[in-house]
């Protein structure tokens, strides 16, 4: 196997690993509901900043040291704490 092959073989493989991350994970989920449109705005905007994330690290070539991926991690986190919020919330004033 010839240099230009294998790095070709390495590039295509690190792409896919990539690529198969990214749809993997997925913006955070809205699923607040109705009742709570200031939560659901929240949500809204944890979604809006998960997505600007992913485009800079693909402006970025995925080269941000893992600080974007541990931003989208906590959205993840904040999304759930939203969404326990407004169970908290439905539970106590049904």
């Amino acid at each position: 196997m010839n240099r230009r092959n294998f790095v070709s073989g390495c590039l295509l493989s690190a792409g896919a690993v990539a690529s198969g991350a990214a749809v993997a994970q997925g913006p955070p989920e809205r699923n607040v509901g109705g009742r709570h449109p200031n939560l659901a705005a929240a949500q809204r905007l944890c979604q809006q900043a998960y997505e600007r994330i992913v485009a800079a690290q693909q402006a970025n070539e995925w080269d941000l040291d893992g600080h974007a991926q541990r931003a989208k991690d906590l959205l993840d986190q904040a999304d759930g704490q939203l969404k326990a919020a407004a169970i908290a919330s439905n539970r106590n004033h049904r």
